[in-house]
């Protein structure tokens, strides 16, 4: 649905308008965030400040139920991202929960990112009357699990801040740490020692996902088709999944991500049970219930992560540091450790649901939702291994085939509602994905007679001949106009490689001309590379072409992300 800040009788030209617009949709969204950190009611509870570092949405949906426990403690909560917190807030703060994960290599989520460069300056504020607590949310197959949660929880304690509760830092299968926490950060004594009347909160902040569908309750989808969008040769396999949810209830935004639950590859599990000697009907207990271990191979639990818990779980001890880069499968092929199947079920990561960018606009699909996969196949260890979904999504779910899915959405990842604002999407390989929707969405607001601003995709492969996804509709588009500028990169075309961020400073002074004039800055794809590498072209563009140094062009960048005009889908 569109919003329009400014009367269309206003005196104002077309690009007088868009500045504008963009720059009070800025003040509105500082205004939202201001608003979001006042408590709910002064008289009731002892205020507490409750912040949240999210980059898919988890943390911040976690904190959000941390609310309604917070007020039946008797206390007065205020929800809050952590960049809206700065020096001066800080030091008013008494008490402070803080709900934050990390991604890429141990990176701060984008609304993490202030708020940890404010406390790890020199300069940071004396916090000797602060008392907090951190919940850090990671996963152990990365080198840096929970690295920015043990940062702040460090830090804080460093300025002088006073834990209320121990840090605990939760691996992908959170809930049961997670439940654990906030628990026991409401019954530590400091806590019940300052608590006010609690308040009976009925309702409040129950989150059951839409439709009544969520992460543990998914609705098993029928998939429509899988169409593989690469051209013969091409080096890369890149699917096109159209998965049907009429009658669901499920409702998506473009920008939204969609859940999905996969199951392990049936001759993987039969391969663990062989090496394992364990009879595939031996029973297990996995929370109060019980699966043949079969099925809890092959649709409950992670088989293919091999984390130093498990490892040490199955035996295999001062073999640690041979484990790095190893897969289940290596590990019971090399050390045969002798297992139950009930210790094979403990050692192992409950499986989890995969998240992908949504790529269509419900306004262009009704009753429909679409994702832009790459199937991840390489050689480990002599032989093939596979992406656990994204192999499941191209091998083995054909027409008429069930998915678990659920909507997740995406609060700091959406297109904007000012229709007349320009957009630049940059989205090479599959982070093409949110784009396709946005364009359609787009298209579909200029069919229903909204006036549709500039839009601009920076989108690259490998070859253009076998690798330019939704080549067909993106001309169309274009010629459509709905599509106002196709910049594409292909970095094995020629002698030199070319991305995407090269094309950005190729046409740095039309880009910035485009953020001046209130454009919206969007980024999808791999956290680790891509992304950085966009943003850092973004920086030099703002320094070249803004006549800025890298300290004002840092800020300025900065405040176009405070005001939502910068928004990153990372992964």
């Amino acid at each position: 649905m569109s919003s329009q800040l400014i009367p269309n009788d206003a005196p104002f030209e077309q690009e007088q308008r868009r500045f504008a617009e963009g720059f009070l949709a800025g003040l509105l969204s500082v205004r939202k965030a201001q608003e979001a950190a006042k408590p709910i009611d002064d008289a009731a509870g002892t205020p507490l400040t409750i912040a949240y570092g999210s980059q898919s949405g988890n943390c911040e949906s976690l904190s959000k139920q941390l609310r309604k426990l917070a007020r039946a403690s008797g206390f007065n909560p205020s929800v809050v991202e952590l960049n809206a917190i700065d020096r001066e807030a800080l030091q008013e703060v008494r008490h402070l929960l803080i709900v934050c994960s990390t991604f890429g290599e141990g990176d701060p989520p984008d609304n993490a990112v202030a708020f940890c460069r404010m406390l790890q300056a020199e300069d940071a504020p004396d916090l000797a009357g602060l008392q907090f607590a951190v919940c850090a949310l990671g996963d152990r197959s990365y080198t840096h699990f929970c690295k920015t949660g043990v940062d702040l929880d460090q830090r804080l304690d460093k300025l002088g801040a006073t834990r209320l509760a121990e840090r605990v830092d939760c691996d992908v299968a959170y809930e049961d740490d997670w439940e654990q926490w906030k628990h026991g950060v409401f019954a530590c004594e400091a806590m019940i020692e300052v608590a006010g009347e609690p308040v009976e909160v009925v309702g409040e902040d129950d989150d059951h996902g839409v439709g009544g569908w969520d992460k543990n309750n998914p609705y098993f989808a029928p998939v429509l088709q899988v169409i593989n969008l690469n051209g013969e040769g091409s080096a890369k396999e890149v699917n096109h999944v159209e998965i049907l949810l009429s009658g669901s209830g499920l409702e998506y935004e473009v920008g939204d991500a969609l859940g999905l639950w996969p199951t392990n590859h049936p001759g993987l599990v039969e391969e663990i049970l062989v090496l394992t000697g364990i009879t595939g009907t031996d029973r297990v207990m996995m929370k109060g219930e019980v699966f043949p271990i079969r099925l809890a191979l092959q649709a409950k639990l992670d088989v293919v992560t091999l984390t130093h818990n498990t490892a040490e779980a199955l035996g295999i001890e001062g073999s640690i540091e041979g484990i790095k880069g190893l897969h289940l499968i290596d590990a019971l092929r090399k050390w045969e450790p002798k297992v139950p199947a009930q210790g094979l079920a403990d050692a192992l990561r409950p499986l989890q649901p995969r998240l992908y960018s949504i790529a269509s606009s419900p306004k262009a699909h009704p009753g429909e939702v679409h994702l832009t996969v790459g199937a991840v196949r390489y050689e480990l260890e002599g032989t093939l291994r596979n992406g656990v979904a994204s192999t499941y999504l191209a091998d083995r779910c054909g027409f008429g085939g069930r998915v678990g899915v659920y909507v997740h959405k995406a609060p700091h990842f959406h297109l904007t509602d000012n229709d007349q604002a320009p957009i630049i999407m940059c989205g090479p390989g599959t982070g093409i994905a949110p784009f396709r929707a946005f364009l359609e969405e787009r298209q579909a607001r200029q069919a229903a007679g909204a006036e549709v601003g500039d839009s601009w995709l920076f989108f690259g492969d490998q070859h253009e001949k076998t690798d330019f996804l939704y080549r067909e509709q993106l001309t169309e588009m274009q010629t459509g106009g709905t599509l106002s500028k196709l910049s594409l990169a292909w970095s094995r075309d020629g002698d030199e490689k070319i991305y995407v961020q090269d094309l950005m400073r190729q046409s740095g002074a039309e880009l910035f001309a485009w953020l001046e004039r209130g454009a919206h800055f969007y980024i999808c794809g791999d956290a680790s590379r891509m992304a950085g590498d966009v943003d850092k072209a973004l920086r030099e563009i703002v320094v070249e072409h803004g006549g800025m140094d890298e300290t004002a062009a840092s800020d300025w960048v900065n405040a176009l992300s405070s005001e939502g005009r910068y928004q990153r889908d990372v992964y």
